[in-house]
């Protein structure tokens, strides 16, 4: 078999270059070449999906097309069996989707695809579908080993010990799964490439190769990556523009909770949270998780203050903790634990302006608990009353939950979905809230909860003593 022909290209640059060389001659960039595959273009109908689907070598010429004349169907979608890997999916798996997951080493990425796997097999009732799980950095002993350990149902389940793309894909095409998830995608490689496996081009070709099997076959894939020291997945950046969705494990070392994230999702929307702990029995989904987020037992504490989030299309109450102390320093601390740093020192100015709050000596540290980063306008209000309940060391009102932006003069604007985020309060038992008030309910009132209207950033300070 002749080898394929290849070239050198600048990752930062796109440049090509025949042979490899330290320094890419157009940009200047240095240990930017890796290699890639050149292949001739094939026909769109000579594929193996054409052919399966009687395909008889006519191959219709592309023309424009009013999209409304074009026939589609709505995605089917298969439970993987766990409720919140289904919700970050966006409701469920889609045949032939191509899914990168990544995150910390030992956070529990292949745990959770193996407990999946696994009742996706077993499904009762539904559809079962044939798993075959690829591991190219553990034992198939060990693979066994720790599915024993969780207690999963083995049937349906098969598993492969290998790392070479082309024998993966011939041991595909025979078994047929409906399901395959590959462990790692650093650890794939392909012989028509001369890089070692976990260089840039390596898996860029091994992806490619199972996106377009998926593709053609109906396939699901998960891609298991591993993520850098700056929390980025390794590897190209084209690797993430390549699959169908792109999801996130997050959590705090020393603490049993995790945080599935989607930062991309073709079929779905994005911003979904999926909320799981680890136990003996591997990764519980928690369905509940303001319960969790609310169990620290510090809430009626000087600076602390309930808001309630939204999390894609879930609303959670979180805590927002404030410390403010004074400084030793003639540059006074601004440090934020899950917000954004620079709106800290934003909202502290408007404070100091519009509530007659001056902290410009003090130091300021702020932290969402739990593990959670805000990234909403909503968690305006409560945090400059927890600042404000630091400050004074008196906390706020018992049972008492607050959410909305602050404007630079000083004015209270409403957040989306003000309704579902009051719903979610009252149902854990909050008594009073203070909101925008665009945000109160227009029609009847929510039993046992009290809501504060408040248009200034001084209405909601006294509203808050």
């Amino acid at each position: 078999m002749a080898k394929a022909k290849t070239a050198h290209v600048c990752n930062e640059c796109g440049a090509e270059f025949s042979k490899w060389q330290g320094q890419c001659g157009e940009c200047g960039a240095w240990n930017s070449l890796s290699e890639i595959v050149l292949e001739p273009a094939r026909a769109a109908g000579a594929g193996p999906a054409n052919r399966r689907a009687g395909w008889t070598g006519q191959v219709d010429p592309p023309r424009i097309t009013a999209l409304k004349d074009v026939r589609h169907a709505e995605e089917a979608r298969v439970s993987t069996g766990i409720g919140e890997f289904d919700r970050v999916l966006g409701g469920g798996l889609v045949e032939g989707a191509v899914v990168l997951v990544g995150g910390d080493p030992g956070i529990g990425k292949s745990t959770l695809l193996l407990q999946a796997l696994a009742r996706m097999a077993d499904a009762r009732p539904g559809p079962a579908l044939d798993g075959l799980y690829v591991t190219g950095e553990e034992s198939l002993a060990q693979v066994a080993g720790r599915a024993v350990r969780l207690g999963l149902p083995l049937d349906g389940l098969h598993a492969l010990a290998e790392t070479g793309i082309e024998r993966i894909l011939e041991h595909a095409a025979q078994a047929r799964p409906k399901v395959i998830v590959a462990d790692s995608v650093q650890t794939l490689w392909t012989a028509q490439l001369t890089a070692a496996p976990g260089s840039v081009s390596q898996v860029r070709e091994s992806a490619a190769r199972l996106v377009r099997y998926a593709k053609e076959t109906g396939t699901a894939v998960f891609l298991v990556g591993h993520v850098t020291k700056e929390g980025g997945i390794a590897g190209p950046r084209v690797l993430e523009h390549m699959v169908d969705a792109v999801l996130y494990f997050e959590g705090e070392s020393g603490s049993r909770f995790r945080v599935l994230r989607a930062f991309k999702n073709r079929f779905g929307a994005v911003n979904e949270l999926g909320v799981f702990a680890m136990g003996e029995q591997g990764l519980k989904e928690v369905p509940n998780p303001s319960a969790i987020f609310l169990s620290g037992g510090s809430l009626h504490q000087p600076g602390s203050c309930v808001m309630v989030t939204r999390e894609g299309t879930r609303p959670l109450l979180v805590e927002v903790q404030a410390l403010v102390d004074a400084s030793p320093l003639s540059n006074p601390r601004r440090v934020t634990v899950g917000l954004e740093q620079n709106r800290l020192a934003m909202l502290l100015a408007v404070l100091h302006r519009h509530g007659g709050v001056a902290v410009g000596d003090q130091d300021v540290f702020v932290n969402v608990v739990g593990g959670i980063r805000v990234q909403e306008t909503a968690a305006d209000l409560p945090v400059l009353l927890a600042v404000l309940s630091s400050l004074r060391d008196r906390p706020l009102p018992e049972k008492t939950i607050a959410f909305g932006e602050i404007g630079l003069s000083g004015e209270i604007r409403p957040v989306p979905n003000g309704e579902e985020r009051l719903k979610e309060a009252a149902t854990h038992g909050f008594a009073r809230a203070i909101v925008p008030r665009a945000n109160v309910p227009k029609g009847a009132r929510l039993k046992g909860l009290e809501v504060i209207p408040v248009e200034r950033l001084s209405d909601a300070l006294a509203a808050a003593v």
